[in-house]
């Protein structure tokens, strides 16, 4: 894997430019938090009973941009990325690994889950809305909740990269 480029957002911005940044900060960071990493260390858990792993957070991430910004913000109709494992009993957002799974593919699907996404927006201003849970929500409301998703989910990968070595901070 490659060393991934994670830019500081601008400290003084327009609004769009300060979501975008800040959502790239906080994606860029879950990428470098695999950085080096062999597959079967993205497959580590953190501590039991949780069965978090890296590859099963960028599972997520993968099937969350696919959501928000595809089946949400653009109306399409896009199958799960990552339907969860037979034998798991539904789809669990992407977090369970099937044993098959490469990290390589993985990333690479995210990765273009997330070219998908700004490629979505890039026509839609910020009052944009579309319909959600019988209302309507704005593009946003969506940069924003996803802020929080990758902020939250940073955290994790921060505290699961340093359970397989040791490697904390960035």
């Amino acid at each position: 894997m490659t060393n991934t480029e994670r830019a500081t957002p601008p400290l003084n911005a327009d609004e769009r430019t300060n979501l975008e940044s800040w959502l790239d900060f906080y994606r860029a960071t879950v990428a470098v938090k695999c950085e080096g990493l062999a597959d079967e260390q993205v497959r580590e858990t953190s501590v039991p009973p949780s069965s978090l792993t890296l590859l099963g957070l960028v599972q997520h991430l993968t099937e969350v941009e696919q959501n928000w910004f595809r089946r949400v913000l653009a109306a399409e109709d896009a199958p799960p990325t990552h339907p969860a494992p037979a034998g798991f009993g539904g789809h669990d957002g992407g977090f369970e690994v099937s044993a098959d799974a490469s990290f390589a593919h993985t990333l690479a699907a995210w990765r273009d889950e997330v070219a998908l996404s700004r490629a979505n927006c890039a026509a839609r201003a910020l009052e944009d809305t579309t319909p959600f849970m019988g209302g309507e929500v704005s593009l946003r409301w969506i940069y924003t909740h996803m802020i929080g998703e990758y902020a939250r989910h940073s955290g994790h990968a921060d505290l699961l990269r340093e359970r397989i070595d040791g490697s904390t901070g960035v």
